[in-house]
């Protein structure tokens, strides 16, 4: 039973460092293109990375990966019109199948801008939370940066969780060789959450 534990462990991990290859992959086509805009909301900026994974010969061929953007969360609601928009959705789902089982990993998205409390707030509210109270499966945060400097942002999002006496959760920097902006904050009730920076700061003018 523990070797089919490690078995199980070791794909999905596989399967997880996949999903932001391919993720990471698309933001850094996005620089190249630049057609990501200042105004956009975090569902456009999602599905035009959606569209590049999409596009990549990688993600068929090689990782083997099913994309659903704006995936709608399974819940218990009565079942009447109207009644699928109701469910919670999260921003992208990645799918693989491996072991005669589906391995799933989610994205859930948030604008932010150095000097938005507010911006920085909803990251937390309704992006890390839904996460840690498993309103959303085990994911990973993606921030999108529109406006000033990521560890500037990052600060700030340490600073609410310190104010809100969440010391234990902050944001802490991850050695990772392919992109620098990765993050990982811990968490009693889920243990680590992952977080991933995107800088359009340069493209969004």
């Amino acid at each position: 039973m523990a070797l089919d534990k490690y078995i199980y462990e070791k794909f999905r991990n596989a399967f997880e460092g996949k999903c932001w290859l391919l993720i990471i992959d698309a933001y850094y086509t996005s620089l190249i293109d630049k057609n990501i805009k200042l105004d956009w909301n975090e569902n456009d900026i999602s599905y035009e990375l959606y569209e590049k994974m999409e596009l990549n010969p990688q993600r068929a061929s090689h990782y083997k990966i099913h994309l659903s953007p704006e995936f709608r969360l399974p819940k218990d609601v009565l079942k009447q019109k109207g009644f699928s928009d109701k469910l919670p959705r999260i921003d992208l789902k990645m799918s693989h199948f491996a072991l005669r089982q589906e391995f799933n990993y989610f994205f859930e998205a948030k604008r932010l801008k150095e000097k938005s409390s507010e911006l920085k707030r909803a990251y937390i509210d309704e992006g890390m939370d839904r996460y840690i109270t498993e309103k959303y499966p085990l994911g990973c945060m993606l921030g999108y940066v529109l406006e000033g400097k990521i560890d500037k942002t990052i600060n700030g999002i340490n600073f609410l969780l310190k104010k809100d006496r969440r010391n234990n959760e902050i944001l802490n920097v991850i050695s990772n060789k392919r992109f620098k902006f990765t993050y990982q904050s811990h968490h009693l009730e889920i243990g680590t959450l992952s977080h991933l920076f995107f800088d359009f700061t340069e493209i969004c003018i």
